[in-house]
């Protein structure tokens, strides 16, 4: 906990907490764990209304619950990059965030693996992969992939909710889809570390922006974006036709070519980043391609769902701009 007296802490519960807790739990970047476990319930079969919502709202809080549980192992640097935040500033305890955000991940878990029981030791590993990932984080060869192998299991939770056959997650449509999600997440980790740069040098965190630089780290961040669009383009060509209307058949590369603009745009602007407090004008359109990315993966499967994927990203871009810190992704 911050240096603030113990009596600065909310009660927990109290609408002050829960208004505290929600932007410890970034509400702006919980688009990106619903659209991948979007991407991953789009490839069951027959999904009813009342099978979607559960699972797309467990997809969707996880990012939040996930992010206030690895934030309490990261208070140092976190300290001095992002100190708006209300962990940091002592307005919420730890031992509070860790608590909420345990109960939080369990729910979402069970929710996932009602579907599928398989669930409950993916979500286990998951859940200890979140609780480990400072460690990783301080290794410049550790953070972005170790971060994004978790993401890449709440996909294939989502996917598994809706199957009971294990072996459908290696269809070669779906290693595809995994290997997206992999390489995208990796990249926005990889990107994000541009805006902390000199808190986590001063806090003993050597992630490859701090060892290496930011060119070096640019050029890497340049490989894993290819990566994640040349397999997304492997599941447009690859995932079999769907029946779909004229607009429907078009959404999914409209949505690819939007996010590999929005690729291209973060790339460049990655490379010219010279400070931190400049970097999220880089990470911003680098999460726009993540969400754009795998609205095509999914209405390549789910074209029917163009409408809410068009009402998904509209939300994202004004949750976003709301944000409580402009300079911060």
């Amino acid at each position: 906990m911050s240096a603030h007296p113990e009596s600065a802490v909310l009660r927990t519960f109290s609408l002050e907490f829960v208004q505290a807790y929600v932007i410890t739990m970034r509400p702006y970047l919980m688009f990106v764990s619903g659209i991948t476990g979007l991407a991953g319930i789009s490839f069951i079969p027959q999904v009813s209304v009342t099978d979607f919502i559960p699972r797309f709202a467990a997809s969707f809080l996880s990012y939040g619950f996930g992010q206030a549980l690895t934030d309490c192992f990261q208070i140092d640097t976190d300290t001095l990059s992002s100190p708006y935040r209300p962990l940091t500033q002592g307005i919420i305890s730890r031992l509070q965030a860790f608590v909420v955000s345990a109960f939080g991940l369990t729910f979402c878990i069970s929710i996932l693996a009602a579907g599928n029981l398989s669930n409950l030791l993916l979500g286990a590993a998951a859940g200890t992969g979140l609780a480990t990932y400072t460690y990783f984080k301080r290794r410049w060869w550790g953070g972005p992939f170790y971060n994004a192998w978790i993401v890449a299991v709440l996909c294939s939770m989502a996917f598994l909710s809706g199957t009971q056959t294990f072996s459908r997650l290696l269809s070669i449509p779906m290693i595809w889809v995994l290997l997206c999600v992999l390489f995208g997440y990796a990249n926005f980790v990889l990107s994000g570390y541009f805006k902390d740069i000199e808190a986590d040098r001063a806090t003993g965190y050597n992630t490859l922006p701090v060892v290496f630089g930011r060119r070096i780290s640019a050029w890497t961040s340049d490989f894993l974006a290819v990566a994640s669009i040349a397999f997304a383009t492997a599941v447009l060509l690859t995932a079999g036709n769907v029946p779909h209307s004229v607009l429907g058949g078009a959404s999914k590369w409209i949505f690819f070519m939007a996010a590999a603009l929005a690729s291209v745009i973060a790339q460049v602007r990655l490379h010219a980043v010279a400070t931190d407090s400049e970097a999220h004008r880089a990470i911003a359109p680098v999460v726009h391609s993540y969400i754009l990315l795998l609205s095509a993966v999914a209405c390549s499967q789910k074209p029917a769902w163009t409408g809410f994927f068009i009402l998904f990203y509209a939300a994202f871009i004004g949750v976003l701009k709301i944000r409580p810190a402009q300079n911060q992704i």
